[in-house]
Protein backbone atom coordinates (compact mmCIF):
# COMPACT_ATOMS: atom_id res chain seq x y z
CA UNK A 1 0.00 0.00 0.00
CA UNK A 2 1.40 3.39 -1.01
CA UNK A 3 1.96 6.10 1.55
CA UNK A 4 -0.78 8.72 1.91
CA UNK A 5 0.11 12.32 2.76
CA UNK A 6 -2.31 14.97 3.94
CA UNK A 7 -1.87 18.70 4.42
CA UNK A 8 0.75 19.03 1.66
CA UNK A 9 -1.53 20.26 -1.11
CA UNK A 10 -4.95 21.87 -1.31
CA UNK A 11 -7.55 22.25 -4.02
CA UNK A 12 -9.13 25.69 -3.87
CA UNK A 13 -8.06 25.99 -0.24
CA UNK A 14 -9.42 22.58 0.77
CA UNK A 15 -6.79 20.01 1.88
CA UNK A 16 -6.51 16.86 -0.22
CA UNK A 17 -4.72 13.52 0.11
CA UNK A 18 -1.67 12.69 -1.99
CA UNK A 19 -0.79 9.05 -2.60
CA UNK A 20 2.90 8.14 -2.85
CA UNK A 21 6.11 9.32 -1.24
CA UNK A 22 7.39 12.85 -1.67
CA UNK A 23 10.26 13.10 -4.15
CA UNK A 24 13.31 15.00 -2.87
CA UNK A 25 16.09 16.80 -4.73
CA UNK A 26 19.11 14.50 -4.94
CA UNK A 27 17.12 11.27 -5.23
CA UNK A 28 17.25 9.04 -8.26
CA UNK A 29 14.11 9.73 -10.29
CA UNK A 30 11.71 6.79 -10.15
CA UNK A 31 10.95 5.20 -13.49
CA UNK A 32 7.34 5.28 -14.63
CA UNK A 33 5.03 3.83 -17.25
CA UNK A 34 2.80 6.35 -19.04
CA UNK A 35 0.66 6.28 -22.18
CA UNK A 36 1.51 8.46 -25.17
CA UNK A 37 -1.15 10.01 -27.43
CA UNK A 38 -0.83 7.01 -29.78
CA UNK A 39 -1.41 4.62 -26.82
CA UNK A 40 2.20 3.40 -26.82
CA UNK A 41 3.92 2.92 -23.46
CA UNK A 42 6.57 5.45 -22.45
CA UNK A 43 9.01 5.49 -19.53
CA UNK A 44 11.55 7.92 -18.13
CA UNK A 45 14.24 6.07 -20.05
CA UNK A 46 12.63 6.89 -23.41
CA UNK A 47 14.20 10.31 -22.85
CA UNK A 48 17.60 9.16 -21.55
CA UNK A 49 20.57 11.49 -21.99
CA UNK A 50 18.32 14.55 -21.84
CA UNK A 51 17.37 16.91 -19.06
CA UNK A 52 13.67 16.24 -18.42
CA UNK A 53 11.18 18.77 -17.11
CA UNK A 54 8.21 16.82 -15.77
CA UNK A 55 5.32 19.28 -15.76
CA UNK A 56 2.50 17.61 -13.86
CA UNK A 57 -1.01 19.04 -14.24
CA UNK A 58 -4.51 18.05 -13.02
CA UNK A 59 -6.13 18.41 -16.48
CA UNK A 60 -5.16 20.14 -19.72
CA UNK A 61 -8.77 21.33 -19.99
CA UNK A 62 -8.37 23.85 -17.16
CA UNK A 63 -7.03 27.38 -17.42
CA UNK A 64 -3.96 27.09 -15.18
CA UNK A 65 -2.94 23.72 -16.68
CA UNK A 66 -3.34 25.13 -20.19
CA UNK A 67 -1.24 28.17 -19.25
CA UNK A 68 1.42 26.03 -17.54
CA UNK A 69 1.76 23.79 -20.59
CA UNK A 70 1.91 26.77 -22.96
CA UNK A 71 4.57 28.48 -20.80
CA UNK A 72 6.81 25.40 -20.74
CA UNK A 73 6.26 24.93 -24.49
CA UNK A 74 7.39 28.52 -25.11
CA UNK A 75 10.39 28.25 -22.79
CA UNK A 76 11.46 24.85 -24.14
CA UNK A 77 12.15 26.43 -27.52
CA UNK A 78 14.92 28.43 -25.81
CA UNK A 79 16.40 25.44 -23.96
CA UNK A 80 17.64 23.46 -26.96
CA UNK A 81 17.42 19.82 -27.96
CA UNK A 82 19.09 18.51 -24.78
CA UNK A 83 15.97 19.34 -22.76
CA UNK A 84 12.53 17.75 -23.14
CA UNK A 85 9.32 18.86 -21.45
CA UNK A 86 6.91 16.07 -20.53
CA UNK A 87 3.44 17.23 -19.52
CA UNK A 88 1.80 14.55 -17.41
CA UNK A 89 -1.87 14.33 -16.47
CA UNK A 90 -4.54 11.69 -15.90
CA UNK A 91 -6.40 12.94 -18.98
CA UNK A 92 -7.14 10.24 -21.54
CA UNK A 93 -4.71 10.11 -24.48
CA UNK A 94 -7.65 11.04 -26.76
CA UNK A 95 -8.18 14.27 -24.79
CA UNK A 96 -4.46 15.06 -24.74
CA UNK A 97 -4.19 14.54 -28.50
CA UNK A 98 -7.23 16.78 -29.08
CA UNK A 99 -5.78 19.46 -26.80
CA UNK A 100 -2.41 19.35 -28.58
CA UNK A 101 -4.08 19.68 -31.98
CA UNK A 102 -6.27 22.56 -30.87
CA UNK A 103 -3.43 24.39 -29.11
CA UNK A 104 -0.88 24.05 -31.90
CA UNK A 105 1.87 23.32 -29.38
CA UNK A 106 4.65 21.12 -30.69
CA UNK A 107 7.50 21.31 -28.16
CA UNK A 108 5.96 19.57 -25.17
CA UNK A 109 5.15 15.86 -25.04
CA UNK A 110 1.84 15.02 -23.35
CA UNK A 111 1.65 11.71 -21.50
CA UNK A 112 -1.27 10.10 -19.69
CA UNK A 113 -1.27 8.43 -16.28
CA UNK A 114 -4.92 7.38 -16.60
CA UNK A 115 -4.36 3.60 -16.74
CA UNK A 116 -3.09 2.93 -13.23
CA UNK A 117 -1.74 6.21 -11.80
CA UNK A 118 1.75 4.65 -11.90
CA UNK A 119 3.47 8.02 -12.21
CA UNK A 120 1.28 9.66 -9.57
CA UNK A 121 2.01 6.93 -7.04
CA UNK A 122 5.75 6.89 -7.85
CA UNK A 123 6.12 10.68 -7.61
CA UNK A 124 3.56 11.33 -4.86
CA UNK A 125 1.30 13.43 -7.10
CA UNK A 126 -1.78 11.18 -7.14
CA UNK A 127 -4.64 13.26 -5.72
CA UNK A 128 -6.77 10.55 -4.13
CA UNK A 129 -10.08 12.40 -3.81
CA UNK A 130 -10.33 13.14 -7.54
CA UNK A 131 -8.09 10.47 -9.15
CA UNK A 132 -6.05 13.13 -10.90
CA UNK A 133 -2.53 14.50 -10.50
CA UNK A 134 -1.78 17.46 -8.28
CA UNK A 135 0.20 20.33 -9.81
CA UNK A 136 3.95 19.70 -9.55
CA UNK A 137 7.19 20.19 -11.47
CA UNK A 138 10.27 17.99 -11.36
CA UNK A 139 13.52 18.44 -13.23
CA UNK A 140 15.56 15.30 -13.82
CA UNK A 141 19.15 15.61 -15.06
CA UNK A 142 20.87 13.42 -17.66
CA UNK A 143 21.99 11.02 -14.88
CA UNK A 144 18.38 10.48 -13.69
CA UNK A 145 18.87 12.58 -10.54
CA UNK A 146 16.07 14.90 -9.41
CA UNK A 147 17.54 18.42 -9.39
CA UNK A 148 14.28 20.31 -8.77
CA UNK A 149 11.04 19.25 -7.08
CA UNK A 150 8.00 21.42 -6.45
CA UNK A 151 4.58 20.37 -5.21
CA UNK A 152 2.45 23.48 -5.74
CA UNK A 153 0.64 24.19 -2.42
CA UNK A 154 -2.76 24.70 -4.11
CA UNK A 155 -3.49 23.11 -7.46
CA UNK A 156 -5.25 26.30 -8.57
CA UNK A 157 -1.91 28.18 -8.44
CA UNK A 158 0.96 28.31 -10.93
CA UNK A 159 4.30 26.62 -10.24
CA UNK A 160 7.57 28.53 -9.91
CA UNK A 161 8.50 28.49 -13.59
CA UNK A 162 11.75 30.39 -13.08
CA UNK A 163 13.11 27.92 -10.52
CA UNK A 164 12.33 24.91 -12.74
CA UNK A 165 13.83 26.53 -15.83
CA UNK A 166 16.94 27.60 -13.92
CA UNK A 167 17.43 24.01 -12.70
CA UNK A 168 17.06 22.68 -16.24
CA UNK A 169 19.50 25.24 -17.67
CA UNK A 170 22.05 24.46 -14.95
CA UNK A 171 22.17 20.81 -15.97
CA UNK A 172 22.32 21.02 -19.78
Amino acid sequence: MAEERQGVVAMGGNPVTLVGSEIQVGETAPDFQLTANDWSKVSLHNYANKVRILSVVPSLDTGVCDAQTRRFNEESQKLGSEVVVLTISADLPFAQKRWCGASGLEQVVTLSDHMDMNFGTSYGTYLKERRIECRAVFVVDKDDVVVHAEYVPDITQHPNYEAALAAAKAHV
